[in-house]
């Protein structure tokens, strides 16, 4: 039997969005602190989605190669579980707050993922994502999911285009620890769609079966 994977909805922007994902039963929530992103959220913006949550959802803070201050303001004003770095931020870089991190890697052909994890090793786990020039995540692509290794030496966090209908196969064939949905439950960029969160979720756990 696969176990069934965690659930992260990321890019949230709205108080609604929060309740619905911790009502359906999302394991985590996503905040986007990166300003080219449609879905990014300001200070005040965050503190009210978190304020929506109840206890034992997580929040977890994405950023893309943030200067330091970014982050500790952050810190400072929304209370945040994980961290997650989105762009080339390095080990050091990424234990320097003292907070379980995340890192993501966009996957291509020639990167070599277990090294990358391995340099990397002190992170909570590595998210996949999918390989969009010039963007960073939260595309809505996928990518070929045999590019990943058979086992890797950090929990896999799949990301990338999944969507409720492609989410039951994707984990029979990668069976990550958890899985990551942005684009995939929306109505617009930012905005999400309680109805497909629930098939969403609804996907995850038929991959279980």
């Amino acid at each position: 039997m696969i176990e069934t994977p965690r659930i992260k909805v990321c890019g949230l922007t709205r108080a609604q969005d929060a309740r619905d994902c911790a009502r359906l039963g999302v394991d985590a929530i996503g905040l986007v602190f990166y300003p080219a992103s449609p879905r990014h959220v300001t200070l005040a913006q965050a503190a009210a989605v978190v304020a929506a949550l109840p206890p034992f959802v997580s929040v977890v803070a994405l950023f893309v190669d943030p200067e330091p201050a970014q982050v500790e303001a952050v810190l400072a004003a929304v209370p945040v579980d994980m961290l997650q770095f989105h762009g080339d931020e390095s080990p050091d870089f990424c234990r320097a707050f003292q907070r379980p991190y995340l890192k993501a890697v966009r996957v291509r052909p020639g990167l070599d993922l277990l090294d990358y994890a391995g340099r990397h090793a002190g992170a909570r786990g590595l998210l996949c994502d999918a390989f969009v020039p010039g963007q960073a995540g939260g595309t809505g692509a996928t990518f070929d999911w045999r590019l990943l290794p058979p086992a890797l030496p950090l929990p896999l966090i799949l990301s990338g285009g999944l969507d409720p209908e492609n989410v039951t196969d994707a984990i029979r064939r990668v069976r990550p620890a958890a899985v990551d949905v942005s684009s995939g439950v929306e109505t617009a960029k930012g905005i999400k769609d309680a109805a497909k969160i629930a098939a969403f979720i609804s996907g995850v756990h038929d991959a279980s079966v």
